[in-house]
């Protein structure tokens, strides 16, 4: 613990199918660290009141070093981006944590929290080693809580188990690029990783604690946190069978009474659901002031019918920057924010906690989104822990896998169509390792949202010196950066239609319409919501025709909902 006079209490939960109670299954405590500066505002320490400070983020996505391009770009107030600053771009977990730790300078109570996305999808540094480096570099920079999202799901529950636990894998010590415990150990999260609508199938146990407890100076705060409800229709259905994901509201709302038996008035909810502002919008732009999230942004109608009692929320998954106030049920402004990604920003937040009441003062409540600027002095712990990752992956990631003749980018065109998307149908059609005793396969289908970076030409950041042109591994693994693998397999031609109508029926409607990419000699037309002309190499597709077909094991399990 970092905290000054803080005692964590960690509780894992049973939802009970009728989702209006929960019954204490487990527990644990942790140790005070001792103080750490005077306390803000002028309060002493034992008076009626305490300001307490709570800073959070959210999809961090394993960026330990800084994010390059738009990764490491967001619009500035008045026009223009974090490009234009000295240095340009913002991000990079050694610049994190020195904000963070320069944020808490004058605050005597401050607790930092998480809203999902800390790990999957990551940069080669990361992944190549499970994300066992987020997870360290995490410790280092005192995060306290935080909720599990989508990704922390991307390589199963039982080893998002491990990340919270510890332990070291056996396999086989680099074998498919990935070496766990590479300098023999792995402690696991001194945070608290929270999962309060995700049980057992069949049973009602939560798979990690549903709620924290923090206690400052006898002042307790109860932390919910939560994934979205449907996660199973973004990962991979493998990684996750056994398990089922609760509705958000009924799950929290139903944790009130719980954490109000232990005497928690105070309660934040820390969910991986977001919404969407203008792409126009200011990092630190709030509603009201240039930030509106859409109406259809899928955190509106939770914030709405979460419990009264729930006193601010923090959110995640849109990887947007916004702070919001979202009345409650009983008609009351409830604040809820959001960091965008990739540790570029952080929220603080201000509040005061009256003792009399033990509950938060809601009017008190004061949010802004901060700039993590690369002005600052990097933190010497997490310089320390890059260097050691970087030394370790160099042998993988600096090896050649390719050449290019110019940049292929996920930039897609008015039909949904992009050159890196075709590329890389155009390559799991040609992988050799799908055809084993079968038919070699005539059409590839990959899903858009894979596709996680462009493959540049030039790379004059490399720190491999690769000649302009040449594609290090490391550089192919930011595009795809997850533990896929391909699958083939045998569908009618009806079965391919289906599924190209599944680009925009529910739950790829309007905005989140998936279009796929679709290898050479493959094709289809369609207006709107209606799908036309579908030829292979010309000839139209037969319905009751078998073809053979691959694509990643994501989508052969029905990610994205197809």
């Amino acid at each position: 613990m970092r905290k000054t006079s803080t005692a964590r209490l960690a509780g894992g939960a049973v939802i009970a199918a009728t989702a209006v109670a929960l019954a204490l299954v487990g527990s644990g405590t942790a140790s005070a660290a001792p103080p750490k500066g005077p306390n803000n505002g002028g309060n002493t320490p034992n008076g009626p009141t305490l300001d307490i400070q709570l800073l959070s983020f959210n999809d961090f996505h394993g960026n330990l070093e800084p994010p390059t391009g738009s990764s490491g770009r967001l619009n500035l107030p008045g026009g223009g981006t974090t490009d234009s600053l000295t240095p340009p771009g913002v991000g990079g977990v050694e610049y994190l944590a020195t904000h963070l730790a320069q944020a808490r300078e004058g605050h005597r109570y401050s607790l930092t929290v998480a809203a999902g996305d800390l790990i999957g999808a990551s940069p080669l540094l990361s992944g190549a080693f499970h994300d066992e480096p987020s997870i360290e570099a995490l410790n280092a920079l005192h995060l306290d809580v935080s909720a599990v999202g989508n990704h922390e799901f991307d390589e199963g529950y039982v080893e998002l188990q491990r990340m919270a636990d510890g332990g070291c894998l056996d396999d086989g010590d680099g074998e498919n690029n990935q070496n766990s415990c590479p300098t023999g150990s792995f402690a696991g999260a001194d945070f608290d990783y929270l999962a309060a609508n995700v049980v057992y199938e069949g049973t009602n146990d939560t798979i990690l604690p549903a709620y924290s407890i923090e206690n400052i100076k006898g002042a307790k705060i109860g932390f919910i946190g939560m994934t979205l409800e449907d996660t199973p229709d973004i990962v991979t259905a493998s990684g996750i069978a056994g398990l089922d994901f609760k509705d958000e509201v009924e799950t929290a709302n139903a944790l009130v009474p719980v954490l109000k038996a232990k005497g928690v008035n105070a309660i934040v909810v820390l969910i991986h659901q977001g919404g969407t502002p203008p792409s126009s919008a200011a990092y630190n732009a709030a509603c009201g002031n240039g930030a509106e999230i859409a109406a259809d942004s899928p955190i509106i109608p939770i914030a709405q019918n979460l419990d009264p009692a729930i006193d601010l929320i923090v959110s995640g998954h849109t990887h947007q920057p916004y702070v919001c106030n979202i009345k409650d049920p009983a008609g009351n402004d409830r604040l809820v924010t959001s960091a965008s990604s990739f540790g570029r920003l952080y929220t603080e937040t201000n509040l005061t906690y009256d003792k009399r009441t033990q509950d938060i003062v809601r009017t008190s409540i004061t949010s802004a989104n901060m700039l993590v600027t690369r002005n600052v002095p990097k933190d010497p712990t997490e310089t320390a822990l890059i260097a050691k990752y970087q030394a370790l992956v160099a042998p993988i990631a600096s090896k050649v896998v390719g050449q290019i003749s110019t940049t292929v980018t996920r930039t897609a065109n008015v039909a949904g169509e992009s050159p890196l998307g075709d590329l890389i149908a155009d390559a799991q059609l040609a992988d050799p390792s799908v055809i084993g005793p079968y038919s070699a396969p005539v059409i590839a289908l990959m899903n858009p949202g894979g596709i996680r970076a462009d493959l540049p030409f030039s790379s004059p950041t490399s720190p491999y010196g690769e000649p302009d042109g040449s594609i290090t591994f490391a550089e192919a693994f930011t595009v795809q950066p997850f533990n896929n693998y391909l699958v083939s397999l045998d569908l009618t031609g009806a079965q391919i239609k289906e599924i190209l109508n599944e680009q925009w029926t529910a739950p790829n409607t309007g905005s989140n319409r998936k279009i796929l990419q679709v290898s050479e000699g493959f094709s289809y037309t369609y207006s709107g919501t209606t799908l036309g002309t579908v030829t292979l190499n010309g000839q139209p597709l037969v319905d009751t025709t078998t073809y053979r077909v691959v694509t990643n094991n994501f989508l052969a399990g029905g990610g994205d909902g197809f």
